[in-house]
């Protein structure tokens, strides 16, 4: 994936053309997803899905054949008017949409994506093939991963959608079975020190990776129930990594089928960060505005003019502004560093940013009336 950051206004377009996309369901294996990688000739996609169409002749369903090479047909008339693949490549989609059953509605989509393609996809599937726009939206969000058990952990780091393991420990902690000899009492005291032991040296592992990244957003941790209560409740962590804990699971593995387990568990933690992110920027601005800090403003020429001065920490805007108006504030406020943060109606503080004007801003300091 590129390191390219995408700016406020594409994850804005990628989010809105992906959340049209997601809920749409074929009755069968009839909605067509097409990836062209940038710099691969288009004429030769094309060429690809007309030999498609001659392979659909032979689906048994009459509906879902019709169905699939009427598709075929829309995205190949759509690509002969796009020309010649754009610079970042292709995504496109096409199919029945309509929720009658044997009633015709194809409809094609495309869109041009933030970041280089590099995939060449040609997929009939029940839904449309997603995932590798959704990469590039997870892209820049990094979460730190701890698997752990009374005798293993393993630390990672999310990156988007990509899991890379960090650091690797085993403990000294007895088996179950004591040697002969040693009194249940002894044994007992021996576990219980290897295992305090144990959890040091994985807070001290988590402390060098974790408490430094700046670009950090929350750290998950994964393992046995007990395991994670009896870690968390004694001061192996820093209060400063406690916070950075958005939440816990209770996991099978450790290792890196630990890793992934954590991950597959915990995209309900992940969804709710981002609309958290959002609560805690716009509760802070309401915060601001009720104190008459000085440091809130709101409406469209007061906060073009504020970013202009160089005033504003960060811009918000609604997710119901057009692309036009995103793009004209974001350009304005990259040169004076200022963060632009596109805001969902979703939540309660989302909709009275909308229903004020839908532009607003955190100012570094007041401005003078």
């Amino acid at each position: 994936m590129s390191d390219k950051r995408l700016s406020a206004a594409e994850r804005y377009h990628l989010k809105s053309f992906l959340k049209e996309l997601r809920g749409l369901r074929g009755r069968h294996t009839e909605l067509v997803t097409v990836y062209v990688p940038a710099g691969y000739q288009l004429d030769a996609i094309i060429n690809h899905l007309q030999q498609e169409q001659g392979t659909a002749s032979n689906i048994k369903s009459k509906q879902t054949r019709t169905n699939v090479i009427d598709a075929l047909e829309r995205m190949i008339q759509h690509l002969k008017t796009v020309q010649r693949t754009p610079a970042h490549g292709l995504a496109a989609f096409a199919g029945n949409v309509s929720e009658q059953e044997g009633r015709s509605d194809v409809k094609v989509w495309s869109i041009e994506p933030p970041m280089p393609m590099k995939q060449r996809l040609y997929r009939c599937d029940k839904a449309f093939i997603l995932d590798p726009l959704d990469e590039m939206l997870a892209d820049e969000s990094m979460y730190g991963l701890i698997v752990m058990d009374r005798r293993d952990a393993m630390i990672g780091l999310l990156k988007g959608k990509t899991i890379m393991p960090v650091r690797k420990t085993h403990s000294e902690v007895p088996g179950k079975m004591r040697a002969g000899g040693q009194s249940s009492v002894r044994f007992a005291r021996l576990r219980e020190g290897a295992t305090k032991e144990h959890y040091k040296k994985i807070a001290e592992y988590v402390k060098d990776e974790f408490l430094e990244m700046k670009d950090l957003k929350g750290i998950i941790l994964g393992g046995p129930g007990t395991t994670i209560t009896d870690f968390m409740n004694k001061d192996y962590l820093t209060g400063e990594l406690k916070k950075k804990i958005i939440g816990t699971k209770d996991l099978s593995y450790t290792g890196e089928f630990g890793l992934q387990e954590l991950l597959d568990k915990s995209e309900d933690l992940l969804a709710e960060e981002e609309v958290a992110e959002e609560k805690q920027l716009m509760g802070r601005f309401f915060n601001e505005l009720s104190k008459d800090t000085g440091l809130a403003g709101y409406g469209p020429d007061d906060v073009m003019a504020a970013i202009k001065m160089g005033a504003v920490d960060t811009v918000l805007l609604s997710e119901e502004l057009d692309d036009t108006t995103i793009d004209e504030y974001e350009k304005a406020a990259e040169p004076m560093g200022s963060n632009v943060k596109i805001i969902s109606t979703e939540t309660r503080e989302g909709a009275q940013l909308r229903d004020m004007g839908k532009i607003a801003a955190i100012l570094r300091y007041p401005l003078s009336t």
